[in-house]
């Protein structure tokens, strides 16, 4: 089966890469990684300006959403510029505020579709991604969310412009509807799924224009059948996980998004091999810019789940309709 935007889905990608592509972001996510968040700050607002984080919130609560697709074609071009920030996270945060009660809802949900609210969530007990930056902190436990007052220490991470905090314990306490945890997970898998999607396409392209340009004997190393092959592995594998990530956001099916995830995340990560090898030692270094979506597809890979308890999902939910 074929996914196919319509015209007015690609305007709006279109839109967003135009966007993202005269904001500089290696520069934005090399700040961010240092702590310093006055671009990266910027940057999210225009990019709740063009009505991205609005997409995850309803329209009661002056939202444009929930608009599954839309989301996962914009995260696919968030991945490809390697934005910062907790962007899974702040889709996660609407959701569940979504799930909480109707005055909760009205007073946080339309900040979080402007934009004037970046959120962080992390389970109960876990580190919390950039909780430095985030100024809604939610402590997520079995069938309620805590609204943490503050985080503790930054920790590094795989991709240095994932900031790891814990929270701290306090604030106010919601209790959720039941099907809260399932929904705000199936979210969270589609939309990284969706950036890393766009992280390895990214270092594909990249890779392809390197390798145009590298020449050994005389003739640029594209031309070997070797690097033919691996590059082409590298596409199929994207071109197999595409239509699962916006099948996932046409279902949203819990067992579909965790498959979307893993064939992404996996996909995504392999053209991170792929680009290495390719580039050879310069890839390594962390002033040419392919270290900044080398270190994200290895942090994807395993955010809001890790492929072998996406798969395991997966599997579990086809023996049931057996």
């Amino acid at each position: 089966m074929r996914f196919l935007l319509d015209a007015e889905q690609r305007a709006f990608v279109a839109s967003l890469d135009a966007l993202l592509t005269a904001a500089d972001t290696p520069a934005v996510i090399r700040d961010w990684a240092w702590g310093d968040h006055a671009g990266g700050r910027a940057l999210w607002s225009r990019v709740a300006d063009a009505g991205v984080f609005a997409l995850a919130v309803p329209e009661a609560y002056e939202g444009l959403g929930p608009r599954p697709v839309e989301l996962a074609a914009a995260f696919v071009e968030l991945g490809r510029h390697a934005v910062p920030g907790p962007l899974a996270e702040t889709v996660v945060a609407a959701v569940l505020i979504e799930q909480a009660d109707p005055g909760t809802a009205k007073r946080l949900l339309p900040a979080l579709a402007s934009g004037e609210t970046m959120a962080t969530v992390a389970p109960e007990g876990a580190y919390a991604l950039d909780g430095d930056a985030a100024t809604l902190r939610i402590s997520w436990e079995p069938g309620r969310i805590r609204l943490s007052p503050g985080h503790g220490p930054v920790h590094p991470s795989l991709d240095p412009a994932r900031r790891l905090t814990p929270l701290l314990p306090g604030g106010d306490l919601l209790t959720l509807t039941a099907p809260s945890a399932e929904a705000a997970l199936t979210w969270a898998r589609l939309v990284t799924a969706a950036q890393a999607l766009g992280v390895g396409l990214a270092l594909l392209d990249t890779t392809v224009g390197y390798v145009k340009q590298r020449t050994q004997f005389g003739v640029p190393v594209g031309s070997f059948q070797a690097v033919k092959h691996r590059l082409a592995d590298a596409r199929i594998a994207l071109e197999f996980a595409r239509p699962l990530v916006f099948g996932a956001a046409l279902t949203m099916e819990p067992s579909d998004a965790a498959a979307a995830k893993a064939a992404a995340c996996e996909a995504a990560y392999a053209c991170s091999r792929t680009a290495l090898q390719l580039h050879g030692a310069i890839g390594y270094t962390a002033e040419y810019g392919l270290s900044l979506w080398l270190a994200k597809a290895r942090a994807l890979r395993t955010a809001w789940g890790a492929p072998e308890e996406c798969r395991a999902l997966v599997v579990s939910a086809g023996d049931r309709r057996r």
